[in-house]
């Protein structure tokens, strides 16, 4: 079987949930796996590890992380001759498209994938990998085998399967709360985004429910992994360097006694974000201690109304005593994030976020005190805000290009005058493009052949009435998503009083640390039962 990776070879060793599949399918004696790095520049695909051609594989199974790497995998297709819409395929190779886009939305690849495989890739996916292939040596027609395996847990077969079909977890009925499996890298090497690190998965899903990120609900129930299964990990592949990767990282109680672990055994290490009421004076000063110099907090909102609405809950002081903390221990470099592009935004959260950002440079200033040699420069990024399925946002519409740029230009304002201050945002054409691709229907496949045709811009000038239905309008209560063919888990009743509750700018309790059992506010306890 060929194991599609859309990016180049180092794009692919810095993910880690292809890695988690080759791993997983590597291990059963009955299937040989090859991977393919879909970056810019090929022509005939060939296997990275042996050199063999695309079309000699009657299996291709597509790792789909992000919507822009729709357009990879549709040129890679048509390159080795194949057909990149399943209709035009009566017969093997049969593409199966993995990753988080197949339980987001996988509409807009419906037209070009045989299947789907809905969820995590160790609750089956080497079943159905050894089914196809007997199938396929004993001349079973691909259509008669997916008519066979429609139903099959886990699987979505475009126009056969019983809809919708749930996602499938590899969860321990008895310890729900605990992440069984936690990736991490096969794969390490200098070309990767970080290099030579092995990467490792702390937890899957976040209880705290912010109301934008679709990792919160369509990972739940919110997982933390063993640390005796992490140091196993370690100890297996001896790693110079670790990446520890997680939505909600200072949650998982086991943090500090696994870094001074790795530490004791002179493994360098790395972290992702983190949050500001979870970075105390312990932890970052033994992060500093370890020679960690750069810290990342999320802002989120641009003011305290737009983070009640996000359902982000922070602590202004907490989150200006862990800036003042940082340059008082010599962090030399501290990354904010923000998101613009708010349904509710105005001029008067822009005002408020000026403001605090004087108090963020006061901050740093009275962390640094009498020193003068040391100075804490600050990166604040901006994203866009992109609704996406299955959280409360779905119903919302996006800001439009013009109105995300005229944000921007405000941030830039504000910006220039703060020393020591960089600001870093995302191309709004980019965003609104994601949001297409993230929330389209069927017709949206229509978008990527005309982007393999003429490059992106030049499709969505072309898209643009189907963008306008798509992005610009509020969705009504009761309308139907294309992305609904799936089940999370998490109920739409719940999804839609959050949005509610978004537009009052009304916080909401996050999962409680007890698990699902005895809360069933989003209907994962009754959920979970069925499994």
């Amino acid at each position: 079987m060929a194991l599609l990776v859309p990016g180049d070879e180092g794009m692919g060793l810095s993910a880690l949930g292809w890695q988690v599949v080759h791993r997983l399918l590597s291990q059963e004696p009955g299937l040989a796996v090859e991977r393919f790095f879909l970056g810019k520049g090929f022509n005939a695909p060939a296997a990275h590890d042996s050199g063999r051609d695309l079309t000699l594989f009657p299996l291709m199974a597509a790792s789909v992380s992000f919507e822009e790497d729709f357009l990879p995998l549709l040129r890679t297709l048509a390159a080795a001759g194949v057909p990149p819409s399943r209709a035009e395929r009566p017969d093997y190779p049969l593409v199966l498209v993995g990753g988080p886009v197949a339980f987001l939305n996988p509409a807009p690849l419906a037209p070009l994938a045989d299947a789907f495989w809905v969820g995590e890739a160790e609750a089956g996916l080497t079943e159905f990998c050894l089914a196809m292939k007997r199938a396929a040596f004993d001349g079973v027609p691909k259509q008669e085998f997916l008519a066979s395996v429609k139903d099959m847990p886990g699987l979505y077969v475009p126009g056969m399967s019983t809809l919708p079909v749930r996602r499938v977890l590899a969860l321990e009925r008895d310890r729900p709360g605990l992440l069984a499996c936690p990736a991490a890298s096969g794969f390490t090497g200098p070309k990767a985004a970080f290099a030579d690190a092995m990467l490792l998965e702390i937890n899957r899903g976040c209880p705290h429910a912010c109301r934008f990120c679709a990792a919160g609900y369509i990972y739940r129930p919110p997982r933390h992994a063993r640390m005796d299964d992490l140091v196993r990990l370690v100890e297996e592949a001896a790693p110079p360097k670790v990446g520890l990767v997680g939505t909600a990282l200072t949650d998982w109680p086991d943090l500090l006694p696994f870094l001074r672990w790795l530490a004791d055994r002179k493994t360098k290490f790395s972290l992702s974000s983190l949050r500001a009421d979870g970075l105390g004076e312990e932890l970052l000063e033994f992060l500093r201690q370890c020679g960690i110099r750069t810290i990342t907090l999320a802002l989120e909102g641009a003011s305290e109304r737009l983070r009640r609405a996000a359902n982000k809950k922070l602590d202004a002081e907490v989150f200006l005593d862990a800036v003042e903390r940082c340059a008082r221990l010599g962090v030399n470099h501290l990354r904010l994030y923000l998101i613009i592009g708010w349904p509710w935004e105005t001029a008067e959260d822009y005002d408020e976020l000026e403001a605090f950002l004087g108090q963020v440079m006061a901050a740093r200033d009275r962390g640094h005190g009498a020193r003068t040699r040391e100075f804490m420069r600050i990166t604040l990024g901006a994203s866009c805000l992109v609704p996406k399925p299955f959280t409360p946002m779905q119903w919302a519409p996006m800001m439009s290009e013009a109105g995300l740029l005229a944000g921007q230009k405000r941030l830039t304002e504000m910006t220039r005058k703060l020393r020591g201050l960089a600001l870093h945002v995302d191309a709004p054409f980019q965003a609104r493009l994601q949001g297409v691709l993230s929330r389209g229907g069927e017709e949206t496949f229509r978008l990527v052949e005309l982007a393999a045709e003429g490059g992106w811009k030049k499709a969505m000038r072309r898209f643009e009435t189907e963008t306008a239905d798509i992005l610009d309008r509020q969705r009504g209560e009761t309308e139907a998503f294309p992305w609904e063919v799936v089940d999370i888990g998490v109920s739409r009743q719940l999804l839609w009083r959050e949005y509610g509750r978004a537009d009052r700018a009304v916080h909401s309790p996050g999962c409680p640390a007890l698990g699902c059992a005895g809360c069933g506010a989003c209907g994962m306890d009754r959920w979970l039962e069925q499994i």
